[in-house]
């Protein structure tokens, strides 16, 4: 690698997860936030729209899939508006209590 490709490299990026929908979903309000089984689980409240397994979360400029909804320790296909929910996910985004993070499409 010559010294102008070392200057001028770009950084790589952490994160390899993209967006594609411009618009968010739903909105999502953390509550909780766990380590299980080596996954991350974030335990809160939908605050809009319509939330399915592998959308993505968005928190600052982390993205993670969402890997699969619990509610009442049941795995459940969606979680609407006003529902508490534990969002299982393949990765991880920095959240901390009372964050509120947008939801995706993927």
């Amino acid at each position: 690698m010559g010294f102008l490709n070392r200057v001028f490299r770009r950084a790589k990026d952490d994160n390899p997860l993209e967006i594609v929908s411009r618009e968010p979903v739903g909105k999502f309000r953390v509550s909780k936030t766990l380590r299980v089984m080596g996954r991350q689980v974030l335990i809160g409240e939908v605050l809009e729209g319509v939330v399915y397994p592998a959308y993505k979360v968005k928190a600052g400029r982390k993205v993670a899939i969402i890997y699969r909804i619990e509610k009442g320790h049941r795995e459940v296909e969606f979680a609407a508006p006003g529902d508490m929910v534990a969002l299982i996910l393949e990765g991880e985004v920095e959240v901390g209590k009372n964050d509120e993070i947008e939801v995706y499409q993927s």
